[in-house]
């Protein structure tokens, strides 16, 4: 599928990656969640974020989850992104060449998060690793974990480099996070945001979220989604509470634990049955 403003939307699943009791990948059992996404008509799906563990890979490793993820969702017919982040340019550069070799639909990319990335070089890295696989769609994963929050400036900057920049994936502390931020942003780029922020920024623009709440209850998630299209704000303000709820629940239980997003976000797909 050619992703686009108007089809790059909604809730899209970051999905953990299964893993083996001796740490291998378990590709038959991540592929059938990857299915169950898309038979639950969740709009797409990525792999390669935090939850994804791209921190914690080999570039083998790597590869065999993003060939999986991109051929299970297309053999049933929704798109797939495949995140290339990495400590260093080559290595993006390396993960985007085979995103686009393996027909990934799009990437997502944050800034090398080891070494803060200078302001001069910002707009060239994402040209580069979008040049690396030929002119590929881009999302940029936006997280103060890269050690800097872009500006408006450079987000156009990036856009005019990159003319495939389609969406931005806006966490706290960002300028998409802030209302008048995401309606600035979203005049040229797409601004995903967690589903608690649906109700306050959807009016601002946000058109969807990177999560995974979609996987954990596909009917809740996707049900916020279709108030946030129809603007019923003040339905989707009540709607959202319980994801809240939920939110501040899994923080203060497991958090003060040393439970990080991937745990948080393995441990919800479990309990609520829908993944395996």
């Amino acid at each position: 599928m050619e992703l686009t403003r108007e089809n790059f939307v909604g809730p899209w699943a970051g999905l953990p990656v299964a893993w083996t009791d001796d740490d291998q990948f378990d590709e038959q059992r991540y592929r059938g969640d990857v299915k169950r996404c898309c038979d639950a008509g969740i709009p797409g799906s990525y792999t390669g974020g935090t939850t994804g563990e791209f921190y914690a890979m080999e570039f083998d490793e790597f590869k065999a989850v993003a060939k999986a993820t991109v051929e299970e969702a297309h053999a049933n017919g929704t798109p797939a992104v495949v995140g290339c982040t990495s400590t260093y340019t080559l290595g993006a550069c390396r993960r985007a060449a085979y995103a686009a070799q393996i027909g990934a639909d799009g990437i997502q990319v944050a800034l090398p998060f080891w070494l803060e990335v200078a302001d001069d070089q910002i707009e060239p890295f994402f040209k580069q690793v979008v040049d690396a696989g030929g002119g590929i769609v881009l999302s940029i994963y936006e997280t103060l974990r890269a050690k800097k929050a872009l500006t408006l400036d450079q987000h156009k900057a990036i856009k005019d480099a990159a003319p495939s920049y389609l969406m931005v994936k806006s966490n706290d502390g960002t300028v998409g996070c802030t209302p008048q931020g995401c309606e600035a942003l979203s005049e040229f780029v797409n601004v995903f945001v967690g589903e608690p922020s649906w109700p306050a920024l959807g009016s601002h623009g946000a058109i969807g979220c990177c999560s995974s709440c979609v996987y954990w209850n596909p009917r809740i998630t996707l049900e916020q989604w279709n108030l946030l299209q129809q603007k019923r704000w003040a339905e989707l303000k009540a709607a959202c509470e319980g994801t809240i709820a939920m939110d501040t629940f899994i923080a203060e239980q497991f958090g003060p634990r040393g439970f990080t997003d991937t745990a948080y976000d393995h441990l919800g797909g479990v309990a609520f049955g829908f993944l395996q």
